[in-house]
């Protein structure tokens, strides 16, 4: 069985399932490239940078979900 893309899941609550378009979608639209690669890189560096005083593991979680992002990004556009 294949694992869902990462662009096909949320980690840490529903709260985006009820839109018509996911936020980094849009974004993704909106940006070039090498813009949105900076955008994923960076929420992967804030959940890493703020896990142990907020949300804990389930911060790494989402740090892990933007870097599965990031590689289905670059796989896309290499």
């Amino acid at each position: 069985m294949n694992k869902p893309l990462a662009s096909e899941t949320q980690v840490g609550g529903e709260h985006y399932r009820s839109k018509d378009i996911q936020p980094w979608t849009a974004m993704e639209s909106w940006m070039t490239a090498e813009e949105f690669e900076g955008f994923l890189r960076g929420n992967v560096i804030k959940y890493i940078a703020r896990y142990k005083d907020k949300d804990g593991v389930k911060d790494v979680l989402k740090a892990r979900h933007y870097l599965e992002r990031l590689l289905e990004h670059i796989d896309r556009n290499a």
